[in-house]
């Protein structure tokens, strides 16, 4: 038998596992698999210019295809730049494979030029990681690391590569099956508490459903929609189940939460049975855990058997998918007399409606709104910050639309990378990206990636010269003291009476034009149609459309801090 590298044999691997893209960034220690990978053809490589970028790309790629995520980079500060990106794949359930280059093994432990340990490192955020210290296991390792990855709740997987075992020559064999004991995910349904649960949310006079991005993940919104016909119980959300429903639904409540509507959070508060599906109940959600859902019994379904109960304890625990879960329940639901339940849910969103305090000549409702009136078919990607949480309250997002967004770590510079991945895996989608002007700086540099590889991206800048988010906590709760949010004001700036802030830097529409985009700036709010419609026109580069608004555009309702979800400031 003909024997071959370890580089050769996990190019081989890729492509038994079906991968069609790779984001990648070389180095010392994986250079010989560059060059292996130069070699084919049936392999895309996306270069993109900071690994942390890459993982991002590769995450949102995964988000939006449903295929695993590939990433590869070399040893060292390569290696260490992935840390955000797993903790956010980590936290959201999403399947990533990384490769990292890795020092010869005789050098391992010796404080070698770009050697760390990097699974030791990433060992609480990963949901697998192992070297590679044998040739003959290299197959093997992964094989195994795909299925890891991909089954039970998603996640990403690390697998380091010491650059004297992938020299090494071995058997070209790859398994086709993996057996690993000890690691037997779920895939039935407990029919029998499956039954029970069914039978309570018959009998209930106030029940409803909230969905977490276990029903995203699990791609289950379509079955999930019928079960919501069937049975006419009222939906709410998280912010990463959003869209399980369509969110033009008249049985959709909202997101529930810190920045939740008032009738979600009402109906949380007040029903008789919150039935659960694919949530981890975060504080972002619950508020304070002894106030939750106070008359409520409650029914959980999670892939993730440590999630049940950790936070918020349950009456009916279900481990299952979520589409398997909801397919068997499709099969048994019946109608439920909601009438009276849902006038009630009504009342609360008529008596405090979704509004924003309209500042200036134009606010994110505006933009986000024309966006809904523009885009009927398309995916948005979101930063982390103020425009994050407009997004989720304001956007549509219907079976056509998707929306993705750093949900558990909140990673801000997770959303113009986060786009360039989403277009890569459905060029012919439309990608929105939509971040502040602080989230928007840490992974500008993507630019040239996103210009290199023709992507048609649409790039939204909300900038109101301030790190938003963190300003409106310092407004109501730190006496308007905005230290170290205010992105025009250097270390050296001291203002005093009269005196003019610099200038803001960058110039964002110069920068996009710099880098072969398209940049346009937004003032008022009869330009804001004109901005998108030009940009749909653009097709083979990013366009970038900076909306300058008014940092007194807040978000709300708000939870206090320590609060309850009755704590809510309903008028920021």
């Amino acid at each position: 038998m003909r024997q071959i590298s370890g580089n050769k044999l996990l190019v081989k691997a890729l492509k038994e596992e079906g991968v069609d893209t790779l984001f990648g960034y070389p180095g010392a220690c994986t250079i010989d698999i560059s060059d292996e990978l130069y070699k084919q053809k049936e392999i895309r490589v996306i270069l993109p210019r900071h690994e942390q970028a890459l993982v991002h790309e590769a995450d949102a790629y995964a988000r939006t295809t449903g295929k695993v995520g590939v990433c590869l980079v070399t040893s060292g500060p390569g290696a260490t730049n992935l840390v955000t990106g797993l903790a956010t794949a980590n936290y959201d359930s999403v399947p990533l494979v990384c490769f990292t280059g890795q020092v010869a093994k005789n050098l391992i432990g010796n404080d070698a030029f770009q050697e760390v340990d990097i699974v030791g490192i990433t060992r609480s955020i990963t949901k697998y990681g192992v070297t590679v210290r044998n040739r003959e296991d290299l197959g093997r390792i992964i094989k195994e690391a795909f299925y890891i990855a991909r089954t039970g709740r998603p996640g990403p997987v690390l697998i380091d590569l010491p650059k004297d075992v992938m020299a090494e020559l071995g058997s070209p064999d790859y398994p086709k099956t993996v057996n690993i004991r000890g690691y037997k995910p779920n895939t039935s349904v407990h029919m029998g508490q499956l039954k029970k649960a069914l039978k309570m949310l018959k009998q209930a006079k106030r029940p409803l459903f909230l969905v977490g991005g276990g029903v995203n993940i699990a791609r289950a919104g379509d079955v999930f929609t019928e079960v919501v016909q069937k049975t006419q119980v009222p939906v709410v959300t998280t912010i990463m189940g959003r869209g399980a429903l369509p969110t033009t639904h008249p049985l959709y409540v909202g997101n529930l939460g810190m920045h939740g509507s008032y009738a979600a959070n009402q109906a949380v508060q007040e029903c008789d049975l919150l039935f659960s599906i694919g949530t981890r109940f975060n504080d972002r959600i619950t508020g304070r855990l002894q106030a939750f859902a106070p008359k409520a019994q409650i029914v959980h379904i999670d892939i993730d058997t440590a999630s049940i109960s950790r936070n918020i304890q349950v009456q009916i625990p279900i481990v299952a998918d979520a589409r398997e879960a909801l397919t068997k329940m499709n099969e048994y639901v019946e109608p439920c007399e909601t009438e009276n339940w849902r006038k009630q849910i009504e009342g609360w969103k008529a008596e405090h409606p979704l509004v924003l305090k309209e500042h200036g000549e134009m606010g994110p409702m505006d933009i986000i709104q024309e966006m809904n009136r523009q885009f009927d078919d398309a995916i948005i990607v979101t930063d982390v910050g103020q425009h994050q949480m407009f997004v989720t309250q304001y956007a549509e997002i219907t079976e056509k639309k998707q929306l993705i967004t750093s949900g558990g770590l909140g990673t801000m510079g997770y959303g113009f990378p986060g786009a360039i991945g989403a277009q890569i895996g459905n060029p012919d989608k439309r990608v929105i990206a939509i971040s502040g002007d602080g989230g928007m700086q840490m992974n500008i540099q993507e630019f040239a990636t996103a210009v290199l590889e023709e992507l048609p991206l649409i790039l939204c800048v909300f900038n109101n010269g301030y790190l938003g988010m963190v300003r409106q906590w310092q407004k109501l709760f730190y006496g308007k003291r905005y230290g170290m949010t205010n992105l025009r004001a250097g270390a050296l700036f001291r203002r005093t009476e009269g005196q003019e802030l610099p200038a803001y830097t960058p110039d964002f529409v110069r920068l996009a034009e710099s880098y072969g985009a398209k940049g346009i700036r937004v003032t008022r709010k009869e330009e804001i149609a004109p901005a998108f419609e030009a940009a749909k026109k653009t097709e083979k580069v990013p366009t970038l459309i900076e909306f300058v608004l008014d940092p007194e555009d807040l978000v709300s309702p708000m939870i206090r801090p320590g609060g309850t979800l009755e704590d809510m400031i309903l008028d920021c």
